[in-house]
């Protein structure tokens, strides 16, 4: 269903070109050493898990006007998929992937709990993790340090429920992705990236913009040929977006050689990850994971989307149920004129909320008005009923999308020749010149007696 994507070319960035001279072949290929843990010591006021909670709060997102309704038909569709667990506020367990450690006394901080591992190349720990390769193989470097164990923590307790929709909604497009990331010869463990960035949520938007369940931003989205616009958003298409970011994991992996740079410029951008490895002179994601050139956001980022591999892939330890879901699937029908989702409901019998579901991409529950053709997505075995009755269905008009007024630009009451607010990069010179009057009557009018003004301070330029 997503081979005619995959023949799309992609029209590279110019810094990838110039970059993987540099990079190319420093594949860094990391396992942990297993960390020490003390069962049942762990108090809910720890340290370390609370600020990993108030850095980690369980990511909000905006929704269009038009998502709204959707958004929250979606929550209760999940909320109806009864939850088999409860939180709990045990230690998570982790007995087989992390080795006890005596401990004098009869309490302990959380961090004192943990030692941090020693990162290794994979062939020298190989003796030393095989207990962690017998009970789960990853195939992406995964590291249990006090960063990642805090995190899991947050995922396991303190957003306990939530994070098993999260799981139960991957499952439900998980053997697509994994289709998709096959065919780009991508680890599989990659999937659990979208857990991270919106719970796979095709209807994720951020406070920054970026949508769907890759959190896409319009300029990225573009790039990799992905249709924004006011009538479709194909970031949000699980298929279109999933072919798109992995056709960017890869090209990020292929510029920095190993995948934790390359998820860190993907939360990050590619430019500031490179600055950042070049300005320190480092090679690994935590050499610069321990400077301050890159935001706290990304290098935690990281240790985030190991947390929730660990889990995802022992979901038994964790507690969390392995139910079987329904795969996302679909049949295509061509249409050749806008048709809105409830003309089809009514002819067809098709569940209206199931269509919105299938084709979240359609920003107005309905094709677009400009497509000669356009393949909706129906449910499986609907597709020749679909057919059959198309023509029946009328013709949608849209409601004309609002013409961008153009506002005429009206000098500003600071630059009216009464005051002015002093920017970045102003001088008492510049200020006079633009004023036409003499740095003299400038200092004069604002009781200046040096050179230096601030920026956002106001000056006087005429009484």
């Amino acid at each position: 269903m997503y081979a005619r994507f995959l023949g799309a070319g992609f029209r590279n960035v110019g810094i990838f070109a110039i970059c993987m001279l540099s990079l190319s072949g420093k594949t860094l290929v990391r396992a942990e050493v297993p960390t020490p843990l003390q069962p049942n010591s762990v108090e809910a006021s720890d340290p370390v898990s609370q600020d990993i909670q108030s850095l980690m709060q369980e990511p909000e997102y905006l929704l269009d006007e038009e998502d709204r309704a959707t958004a929250a038909q979606s929550d209760a569709d999940d909320n109806l998929t009864p939850i088999a667990s409860e939180p709990s506020t045990e230690v998570p367990p982790a007995e087989a992937l992390l080795q006890l450690k005596p401990l004098s006394g009869t309490t302990a901080r959380f961090t004192d709990l943990l030692t941090p591992p020693a990162e290794v190349i994979q062939e020298a720990a190989a003796a030393q993790n095989q207990e962690l390769e017998e009970v789960t193989a990853y195939n992406v470097p995964i590291v249990l340090d006090p960063s990642v164990q805090g995190h899991i923590r947050f995922f396991n307790v303190s957003i306990r429920n939530r994070f098993e929709q999260w799981l139960i909604r991957l499952s439900h497009y998980r053997p697509l992705v994994d289709s998709i990331f096959s065919e780009f010869h991508l680890p599989s463990d990659l999937i659990y990236l979208s857990l991270v960035e919106s719970g796979f949520n095709p209807h994720a938007y951020s406070r920054a913009r970026a949508a769907g369940p890759w959190q896409f931003m319009k300029g990225t989205a573009k790039v990799y040929g992905l249709r924004v616009d006011s009538y479709v958003d194909e970031r949000r298409d699980p298929v279109k977006s999933t072919v798109a970011a992995a056709r960017y994991l890869r090209d990020l992996y292929d510029l920095f050689g190993t995948w934790p740079l390359a998820m860190a410029a993907y939360n990050a951008g590619e430019g500031k990850v490179m600055r950042a490895l070049h300005t320190a002179q480092a090679e690994s994601f935590s050499d610069i994971a321990k400077t301050r050139l890159i935001r706290r956001e990304t290098k935690e980022y990281v240790p985030r989307f190991m947390a929730v591999t660990i889990i995802a892939k022992n979901p038994d330890r964790y507690g969390f149920p392995q139910n079987e879901i329904r795969p996302h699937e679909f049949e295509e029908v061509v249409v050749r004129r806008p048709i809105h989702f409830k003309a089809i409901a009514n002819l067809t019998g098709i569940s209206y909320q199931e269509l919105k579901i299938l084709n979240p991409e359609l920003r107005r529950d309905a094709t677009p008005p400009d497509d000669t053709e356009y393949r909706l997505k129906v449910p499986v075995g609907t597709k020749g009923k679909v057919e059959q009755l198309l023509d029946r269905a009328p013709t949608h008009k849209f409601t004309p999308l609002p013409v961008p007024v153009k506002v005429r630009q009206v000098r500003n009451e600071s630059e009216s020749g009464h005051w002015y607010r002093v920017r970045v990069g102003d001088s008492l010179e510049k200020i006079a010149k633009r004023f036409n009057i003499s740095v003299k009557t400038l200092k004069s009018n604002n009781n200046l007696t040096g050179p230096t003004i601030r920026a956002g301070s106001r000056l006087v330029i005429a009484h």
